[in-house]
């Protein structure tokens, strides 16, 4: 049976997914950023609020992009896309710099589990990258494209999942409630609908998707052991 991967171009699917992407960073990070900076308690380098701001950037444009779409206003949304490429760069190198500093600020207090942190962060923000590479080097093939970049950005947004655990301190194993299940259950849903509405599951969500949520949850299962401790502890003193 032929699959028809277009019939959600309109819809208010991935518009409504960055709504809620949007809504997540603003709760998540309002409460360990922006509080913290109108109350002036907490101050960090400037690398640290450019990806702040860059990771924030990418959210909106992606709202903007799916707005556009919608309107069908195609050479607007194929201009706007030119920056993706830089921003994603952006946000990478200002990501590892920010994770450089908070493994230097935290490696007194945790150890071995700072330099971990930081070959997560890296290997995470090496993923997102590739994914918008994957994304736009797929631009002519649509049904490819927008999903390559709503996964892109579900790998960007799990930093902002894990700090909603400072909202709702009673969950308990928020690193896997927040940043494993509840930031990727975005596939899911994807991969659900696609088969509802057009009768299979597209090929991003059956293949990279859950390659990407093997991915996280073996990092997860083996944080701070192993080879991946050896890999921040390697990847630490390479940086600093």
């Amino acid at each position: 049976m032929a699959v028809s991967w277009a019939r959600d171009r309109a819809t208010l699917f991935y518009l409504g997914f960055g709504l809620v992407g949007l809504l997540v960073v603003a709760l998540g990070f309002g409460v360990t950023y922006a509080v913290p900076m109108v109350r002036r308690s907490f101050s960090a380098p400037w690398f640290v609020h450019l990806h702040g701001a860059s990771a924030l950037g990418w959210v909106l444009m992606f709202i903007a992009q799916a707005m556009l779409v919608r309107e069908r206003r195609s050479p607007l949304h194929r201009r706007m896309g030119q920056v993706a490429l830089p921003l994603a760069l952006v946000i990478w190198a200002s990501g590892i710099a920010t994770a450089t500093w908070a493994a230097q600020r935290d490696l007194p207090q945790q150890g071995t589990a700072a330099t971990s942190a930081l070959g997560g962060t890296i290997s995470g923000l090496t993923i997102y990258v590739l994914l918008v590479v994957a994304a736009l080097t797929m631009r002519r093939k649509p049904d490819w494209h927008k999903r390559l970049v709503m996964l892109a950005t579900i790998q960007l947004l799990w930093p902002a999942f894990f700090r909603l655990r400072h909202l709702l301190p009673a969950v308990p194993h928020p690193d896997v409630t927040f940043a494993l299940v509840l930031a990727y259950s975005p596939i899911v849903v994807a991969a659900l609908r696609d088969r509802t509405q057009s009768g299979g599951i597209h090929p991003v969500w059956l293949y990279v998707g859950s390659a990407l949520i093997v991915e996280q949850s073996l990092e997860f299962a083996f944080f701070d052991q192993g080879p991946l401790r050896l890999f921040g502890q390697w990847v630490y003193a390479w940086l600093t």
